[in-house]
């Protein structure tokens, strides 16, 4: 998907249109979503090499800058699906390595990480359309499903299966009733 497409798509996940003034609006005021653009745009920028030379240093030290003042720590070299949504920014921490899926949720304080050492070293796969609560912790190789919910303060060391809910230390699987409901607004339209 384009740059533009992935912006729109994130614009999309905001709820309020796909409009230029919408965009704006929520670019101004949505510190989540301003920090979505200005990831977006470095992970553009540094693929591609006239970017590179001209754009990304500049663009590279506003993300900065933002992760800084919002306590958002997501590196530009984490994939990241179109749709991606920070309701509630502080605190939150993606390790570079880690592949989130499209439509995903993320909450304040949440961290998904890398674990050193054990049969799970590594780092989280999280698929489509999962709701990450605030206060979460996820990591080590694990795979987290499609339509997966996340409760509050949860920590997963553990693969979680397509449309569970999971909580508690560590999370346990308490349903399987997915995260509609959480996950809104993801039918984005084609344009």
């Amino acid at each position: 998907m384009s740059l533009i497409g992935l912006i729109r798509s994130d614009l999309h996940r905001e709820g309020e249109g796909r409009t230029l003034v919408v965009f704006l609006r929520k670019f101004l005021s949505s510190p989540g979503f301003q920090y979505c653009v200005w990831l977006r745009l470095c992970t553009f920028l540094s693929s591609h090499p006239l970017g590179r030379v001209s754009f990304y240093f500049p663009a590279r030290l506003i993300l900065r800058r933002c992760s800084i003042k919002y306590g958002i720590e997501i590196r530009h070299q984490t994939r990241i699906g179109s749709g991606f949504y920070i309701g509630h920014w502080g605190g939150i921490v993606v390790h570079p390595m880690a592949k989130i899926g499209k439509n995903c949720n993320i909450s304040q304080g949440v961290t998904i990480g890398q674990s050193n050492r054990g049969k799970r070293a590594g780092v989280p796969v999280i698929g489509d359309g999962v709701f990450i609560g605030p206060g979460a912790k996820v990591f080590g190789a694990i795979a987290i499903g499609n339509n997966v919910a996340i409760g509050a303060n949860a920590v997963v060391t553990s693969d979680v299966p397509d449309n569970a809910v999971v909580a508690g230390i560590p999370a346990r699987i308490l349903s399987l009733s997915g995260s509609a409901g959480y996950v809104e607004h993801v039918d984005y339209p084609k344009c």
